[in-house]
């Protein structure tokens, strides 16, 4: 444990050191992902970090102190926030690249996310059961299970509003915070469609099902004991206990829009880093698969019905505060990545696996998971003399090193959950349940009540038994 702390310690140390107020003319290299040159610009000072906090800041504690401010004016204050980041690299770095490449991962990012959700809102799931901690144990087992098959955005979209009708005399935040644990992140670890930071790793060379081989073991008893805490807790909530009489009927309506949800799963894989025949449409920040996934966003929700929609209470506000928050916090992001980067790959022969698995998972929690665990990826690779641009080294650093890829991997997936901004499908569960009328904590709170007392002890058991002196 000690020399995890000192290598974080060296990291933090590193990333202050002489960098606050100038760059020293250290350079960090960024990779197209339709290119194979490398593009070399100057390193941005650590003070430009500070739009990315104070951006972080204002989404802890607007909902708190300044929420009619905040619900009315947070677009502005993303794009604001990430317009100074913006402006700093082209008229200061004089660095478009680095803003492109953030351009083209935010358009997938959105792509995605917001084709999976208008696809699910006309998809309606209803469940004539009697809530109980049981039911909501296999909904979340079912949940985790499917997050491998349509990503945890598409799993999480299509369970949440189910989930909240079954417990609609029940419900308090502690359901919804464990289906975020368990469905919008942990579920999601075993194939490259189940979160980014994997599908990241499969474009760059990892066998497709290298994931589920080598993160089973980990992933099972790590949903099991999540699923096993909440069924304690749901145990004592004797809200909401009737005598009302259920069909225990399952209703499915909208299989339409499970043809769009394939469509969808099958444009994850119509990209030129997996398809060599699929056409790069460079220098445009986008592809064939965005457009496709844009396609179905227009298509799904033109051609859905109304009554599934109104049934569902479907409207567009949980992915226009995604869309603008994130925005802003992959443009103010850029600095922080690429300083870890740059320490990161210093630093590689000092990092063991638990450093990895720790630094990891800490990061992807406050940052984006997917370039976090592309980042550390590279870092790994660099340890053993491998190049992350070259798939057959990545390939071969995947056989001969597991350990290594299987704890970044673990820890980018798991620790998505530990705030509402470590993955894209938090976010969106929280504002749909609070448009349902579920109050949510407050980031802070979800920081303190949950994520911390009930994820921590658990990811640290997964560090002992799995990574703890490895490597």
């Amino acid at each position: 444990m000690k020399k995890i702390t000192m290598t974080l310690f060296l990291l933090i140390l590193m990333l202050i050191n002489s960098n606050l107020f100038a760059n020293d003319g250290l350079t960090v290299s960024n990779q197209v992902e339709q290119a194979s040159e490398v593009v070399t610009h100057a390193l941005p000072p650590a003070y430009m970090v500070i739009p990315f906090v104070l951006l972080l800041l204002a989404i802890a504690t607007g909902p708190i102190f300044y929420h009619h401010f905040w619900e009315k004016n947070y677009p502005k204050i993303a794009i604001a926030l990430g317009a100074i980041t913006v402006l700093y690299y082209l008229v200061v770095l004089h660095d478009t690249h680095s803003l492109l490449h953030t351009l083209a991962e935010y358009l997938s990012f959105i792509a995605l996310l917001a084709s999976l959700f208008i696809a699910s809102g006309g998809i309606l799931i209803k469940v004539d059961r009697k809530a109980t901690p049981m039911l909501n144990v296999v909904i979340l087992a079912i949940g985790a299970v499917i997050a491998n098959v349509i990503g945890t955005t598409g799993a999480s979209m299509l369970l949440i509003r189910p989930f909240m009708k079954i417990n609609k005399d029940r419900i308090k935040p502690y359901h919804i915070i464990f289906f975020i644990f368990v469905v919008s992140n942990i579920g999601g670890a075993l194939t490259p469609i189940g979160d980014p930071p994997l599908f990241l790793g499969f474009l760059r060379g990892i066998e497709f099902f290298w994931f589920i081989k080598n993160v089973t073991h980990v992933w099972f008893p790590t949903v099991l004991l999540v699923i096993l805490i909440f069924y304690f807790i749901d145990l004592r909530n004797k809200d909401g206990e009737s005598s009302q009489t259920y069909s225990n009927k399952i209703e499915f309506k909208g299989l339409k829009n499970v043809g769009y949800l394939i469509v969808i799963l099958i444009s994850v894989f119509i990209d030129p880093g997996v398809m060599s025949w699929v056409p790069s449409l460079s220098p445009l920040p986008f592809g064939i698969r965005e457009i496709i996934m844009f396609s179905v966003c227009y298509l799904a929700y033109k051609g859905s019905d109304e009554k599934i929609l109104k049934a569902n209470e479907f409207d567009f506000e949980p992915i226009k505060e995604v869309a603008y928050l994130f925005i802003g916090i992959f443009a103010t992001m850029i600095p922080a990545l690429q300083l870890i980067a740059h320490e990161a790959k210093i630093l590689g022969d000092q990092i063991s696996v638990s450093s990895f698995y720790w630094a990891t998972g800490i990061l992807s929690g406050f940052l984006d998971n997917a370039p976090t665990y592309l980042n550390f990826l590279s870092a790994e690779l660099g340890k053993f003399g491998f190049d992350v641009n070259v798939k057959d080294q990545v390939h071969q650093f995947s056989l001969e090193y597991p350990i290594y890829l299987e704890a970044i991997s673990v820890a980018a997936v798991f620790f998505g959950a530990m705030t509402y901004i470590g993955n894209g499908p938090n976010f969106m569960v929280k504002s749909i349940s609070e448009r349902a009328g579920v109050k949510m904590p407050s980031f802070f709170a979800y920081l303190i009540k949950y994520s911390i007392p009930v994820l921590i002890p658990i990811f640290t058991i997964v560090w002992l038994v799995f990574y703890y002196g490895k490597g």
